[in-house]
């Protein structure tokens, strides 16, 4: 039987998608986060570690399921961004309640922030980067990794968007390859 490579192709590769690669750092800073800074029980522990996971775990499973649902795909990963912005406003509450500051765009340490985090996507970076950073600048960090994780995620969704506008679903790459069959081995069978 001859392999069709066009339908249902299986290269889907969430972890060469910056968006993906970024969500690894936001879990890996806010994980060390929240266990060096956040009382043992506190319940914002196990909600902060929870929606970075999420916020990771939702691109890879809707990257896969993207494969037969693109539906499904536009879906998780909006939650990706969902469980973003919930992590989001749990770094701004941490900063506020304890009278930190949350840096303003043109804040120096926000533009320099701003530009590793752009050039650096491997996680192990900020891994051994943060251990020796106050908690008031981890949590900047993973706020602008936060905003720029969303801005690639909404690229990503647009892109997907108009890939099923341009290509449809499942159902019209199936009648594609099913025709492309028949055309290529003389009609019905």
């Amino acid at each position: 039987m001859e392999e069709n490579k066009d339908f249902l192709p299986q290269n889907n590769n969430y972890r060469t998608l910056k968006a993906f690669q970024k969500a690894e750092c936001i879990y890996d800073v806010t994980f060390y986060f929240a266990h060096r800074f956040l009382k043992t029980g506190d319940r914002t522990v196990d909600q902060m570690v929870q929606a970075a996971r999420s916020g990771k775990q939702n691109l890879a499973e809707g990257n896969i399921d993207g494969i037969t649902s693109r539906e499904m795909e536009l879906k998780l990963t909006n939650v990706n961004r969902a469980s973003l912005h919930e992590l989001l406003l749990d770094y701004e509450d941490y900063l506020r309640v304890r009278g930190l500051e949350q840096w303003a765009y043109n804040d120096p340490r926000c533009i320099q922030t701003r530009k590793f985090c752009r050039e650096h996507l491997d996680s192990a970076v900020y891994r051994e980067k943060i251990k020796e950073r106050s908690d008031e600048t981890i949590a900047n960090i993973a706020i602008t990794l936060i905003h720029q994780c969303d801005v690639l995620i909404k690229g990503l969704i647009e892109w997907k968007k108009k890939d099923f506008l341009e290509n449809g679903g499942i159902k019209e790459e199936m009648f594609r390859a099913r025709k492309g069959w028949r055309d290529r081995n003389g009609g019905w069978r």
